[in-house]
């Protein structure tokens, strides 16, 4: 997994949050929306594509899309960093190997 070229590969859309949120409601767009396109990413071998897919296969769309959203803090900012936190350990525990499974290794 190439960090750097997956950072750059992630696409943001800030909207407005649904809810109280006081004068600024409706106003300012603080909820933020990542999205990674797995199958297109030159940042993922095709083997950790394939990890992935069977780990973690039920927050990808059907053309292979992770959507994520934050809208936990009033500033886009804050929730941008949060969900670029999320998204980095989402990808990095879905390739982590099991305890239980066996490595490919031949004794």
């Amino acid at each position: 997994m190439n960090k750097e070229i997956i950072l750059s590969e992630l696409k943001f859309k800030a909207v407005r949050s649904s809810g109280a949120g006081g004068q600024n409601v409706n106003k300012v767009s603080s909820k933020v929306v990542l999205s990674f396109d797995m199958m297109n990413s030159s940042g993922l071998s095709e083997k950790e594509k394939e990890y992935l897919n069977e780990k973690i296969a039920n927050r990808f769309t059907l053309e292979g899309i992770l959507i994520l959203n934050c809208d936990e803090d009033r500033s886009q900012i804050k929730n941008k960093e949060l969900i670029i936190k999320r998204f980095l350990n989402l990808i990095t525990n879905g390739l982590k190997k099991n305890k239980n499974q066996k490595s490919n290794k031949s004794s």
